[in-house]
């Protein structure tokens, strides 16, 4: 059991995926410094020095000065603002992660595009003709169609 397990966590796939966790909770965390350290605090003080972080509801009735106080007292509270927080860390990450995919699906578009062959040889006369054409330019033998995208 041992030595499948070993050969199931060395494959490239679950190497590849724990490095992808790894960057993931690193991104994560400078996402949320971006958003709480360096966001935040202006909109904040455009909005009248309010500290998003501190922004709660108290569901104990009770009115205490800061969350941190609120929670030291043992209160239920509704902490909407780290949720706007963790709203704004979550469209920060989800809009770097749109980026990122789309230029991986332009560049693979790219290398596809590239790869695709845009002539063929002639099998009569070996001249070269378009993948399209079903005649040939110098030879004028019908060709045979040509092959399939899925088939090059």
């Amino acid at each position: 059991m041992f030595k499948e397990f070993r050969e199931f966590a060395l494959k490239g796939n679950v190497v590849d995926l724990a490095v992808g966790v790894i960057i993931g909770a690193a991104f994560g965390k400078i996402t949320t410094s971006l958003v709480n350290d360096i966001i935040m605090p202006p909109i904040g003080l455009i909005l009248g020095k309010v500290d998003f972080s501190n922004l709660y509801i108290s569901l104990s009735g009770q009115h205490y000065a800061s969350l941190a106080e609120a929670k030291a007292a043992g209160a239920a509270t509704l902490n909407y603002g780290l949720f706007i927080n963790s709203l704004l860390d979550f469209v920060i990450v989800a809009f770097a992660i749109f980026l990122l995919v789309r230029e991986i699906n332009a560049a693979r578009k790219r290398l596809v595009h590239e790869s695709t062959p845009t002539e063929r040889a002639c099998p009569f006369c070996l001249t070269t003709v378009s993948v399209e054409a079903t005649k040939c330019k110098a030879c004028t033998a019908d060709l045979p169609s040509a092959p399939s995208p899925a088939h090059r």
